[in-house]
């Protein structure tokens, strides 16, 4: 990871779970991150965090609302002024509602299809022309997947979701043939968890705590730092390795 100390990175919904374990870890490394979410105040209690432990890095909080383009746009327009530009893209922020297909609100189909899906793009495309007007040709775009993006799970609350992961599994893989064909050596990467013990369910299932904790207690699951760990490993590969999916599951976890 040394190559990277002082280079900036984004990392999307920083403000809990994978993406909080994420921003300190690289933070840890001694990167600049941006860590941006609409609940920025848990981003500055975890950036005081980093800085009481001595970290090396920096993390720099950003509130940003991923359903409003413009606010996205502004994001990296305050990045490239403040900080020059976003060298590491790591898309992490993603939700879902039980929207069955026979019976979903369309309200929460748009709402997961504009955070899974178009913010994700979004943030894809601004960070690479930041790369690309910069000259950096070294770069690195990480969308954290799901294993929902590489099967259908017989559960009717998560089918919508699983379809928008699908889509990541798809962007992920044509960005990858994006970027050769633009001769560049950035590089693209999903990594895609299985049951990651985080807010997830409780936002979920958040008028039904049972089901919520049920998802946690059948098997031990993955940890945050387990996919924060997958990404200093994805960025710590040589340059002529490209890691296009790392799919993560516990142990005990059937499908």
């Amino acid at each position: 990871m040394d190559r990277w100390r002082g280079r900036v990175a984004l990392v999307t919904g920083a403000s809990v779970g994978i993406g909080a374990a994420i921003a300190k870890d690289l933070v840890r490394c001694g990167m600049k991150v941006v860590g941006c979410a609409r609940d920025v105040d848990k981003i500055q209690k975890l950036a005081a965090e980093c800085q009481s432990a001595g970290h090396s890095g920096v993390l720099v909080p950003f509130k940003c609302d991923l359903n409003n383009e413009e606010e996205i746009l502004s994001m990296f327009s305050a990045i490239k002024a403040q900080h020059k530009g976003v060298d590491v893209c790591i898309n992490n922020a993603g939700l879902a509602h039980p929207e069955s297909l026979l019976n979903g609100k369309t309200s929460g189909w748009r709402n997961m299809l504009d955070v899974n899906v178009l913010a994700l793009c979004i943030c894809t495309r601004e960070a690479y022309q930041s790369m690309k007007e910069r000259n950096v040709d070294d770069g690195h775009i990480i969308n954290i997947n799901s294993m929902s993006g590489h099967r259908v799970v017989p559960s009717a609350d998560v089918h919508f979701y699983g379809s928008t992961k699908y889509t990541v599994t798809a962007l992920t893989e044509a960005l990858r043939q994006e970027l050769r064909e633009a001769n560049t050596h950035i590089r693209a990467t999903c990594i895609s968890p299985g049951v990651v013990e985080t807010e997830f369910a409780k936002r979920l299932y958040h008028d039904n705590a049972d089901k919520a904790s049920a998802l946690y207690t059948k098997f031990k699951p993955l940890e945050a730092i387990d996919i924060a760990n997958s990404v200093t490993y994805v960025l710590s590969a040589p340059p002529h390795v490209q890691i296009g999916d790392i799919q993560m599951r516990p142990v005990e976890q059937v499908s």
